[in-house]
């Protein structure tokens, strides 16, 4: 979906494609406004292509990090962990 149409939420978001993907690793960081956020979730809900992307990026978000987990050792884990936190402590 292209242009400035709104799609499958039929312009209740107020949000049209391009905007809702331009957003969405904004909205998947959790770095929009409360009322802004809401207006990208209906856009995601009822849209499915944008709500398609927006579940296959999140997914793939998911994967990465539980892969990264999974192979950074516990050793090197404490390490930073215990460096972040004198880090924090002599902020």
């Amino acid at each position: 979906m292209a242009g400035n149409e709104p799609c499958g939420d039929g312009g209740v978001s107020g949000v049209d494609c391009d905007e809702a993907l331009a957003t969405l690793y904004s909205y998947l960081d959790g770095e929009l406004t409360a009322e802004r956020r809401t207006a990208i979730s209906v856009h995601l809900d009822r849209c499915g292509y944008c709500g398609d992307a927006a579940h296959f990026e999140a997914e793939l978000r998911a994967i990465v990090a539980d892969c990264a987990k999974a192979r950074v050792p516990s050793p090197l884990l404490d390490q930073i962990r215990s460096k972040l936190s004198n880090e924090a402590r002599s902020a």
